[in-house]
C-alpha cells in the first residue's frame, strides 16, 4: 500500500501545473476588434441578432450556398448605435503629436532664456566675488610670470615658442577676468 501511495504521489508531483492558463476567446476577439478598428463582426451571430441588434447592427439576409443556403446574420456598422473607436484614436494621436511639437518649441525657448539668465547670474557673481579674490589672482599671475621666466632662462631660449603661446593664453584669460 505504501509503495502504491508513494508512486502515486511521485506521479502527481511530476505533472505540470499552471497557475494561469492562457485562454483564446474568439468571441471576445471579434468584439474587441470590431470596437477598435477591425472588421465589424460579432459571434455568435444569432445571439447578437436577437439580443444585441442595436449595438451590433445585425440584420438577416438570405444567402444561396447550394445545400447550405439559408438565413445569415450580417453586421453593419452604419446600422449600429455604437461606432468604432479607431478613427477617434487616430485624431487623438495626431493632436497629441502636434501638442508635443508645440511643447518642444516652448521648451527650447525657455531653455535659451534659462541659459541667458544663468550667464547673467554668473556675471553678477563674478563681479561680487572678484573683489574678494583679487589679491590671490594677482599673486597667481605673478607666480605664472615668474615660472615662465624661469623656464625661459633654464631652456636658454629653446622653449621660447611654447612659452610665448602660454603667455598669450594667460593674457587672454587675464583680459577676460579684468573685463568682468
Amino acid at each position: 500500500m505504501r509503495k502504491v501511495f508513494f508512486i502515486l504521489i511521485t506521479l502527481l508531483g511530476s505533472l505540470k501545473c499552471f497557475a494561469q492558463y492562457p485562454v483564446h476567446d474568439k468571441q471576445k476577439e471579434n468584439q474587441i476588434r470590431s470596437m477598435e478598428q477591425g472588421h465589424w463582426d460579432f459571434s455568435p451571430d444569432w445571439w447578437y441578432y436577437f439580443f444585441h441588434k442595436k449595438y451590433s447592427g445585425a440584420s438577416q439576409r438570405w444567402e444561396w450556398h447550394g445545400f447550405k443556403s439559408g438565413w445569415r446574420v450580417h453586421f453593419d456598422e452604419s446600422r449600429s448605435n455604437v461606432k468604432t473607436i479607431g478613427p477617434r484614436r487616430e485624431k487623438q494621436i495626431a493632436t497629441q503629436l502636434l501638442k508635443e511639437k508645440i511643447v518642444e518649441k516652448e521648451r527650447e525657448k525657455i531653455e535659451e532664456l534659462n541659459k541667458e539668465e544663468i550667464a547673467r547670474a554668473a556675471d553678477r557673481n563674478a563681479d561680487l566675488v572678484y573683489g574678494k579674490y583679487q589679491a590671490l589672482f594677482t599673486d597667481m599671475q605673478s607666480s605664472i610670470t615668474e615660472g615662465l621666466t624661469y623656464c625661459m632662462i633654464k631652456s636658454k631660449g629653446k622653449m621660447a615658442r611654447s612659452i610665448k603661446e602660454l603667455t598669450d593664453c594667460n593674457e587672454v584669460i587675464t583680459s577676460n577676468i579684468d573685463y568682468l
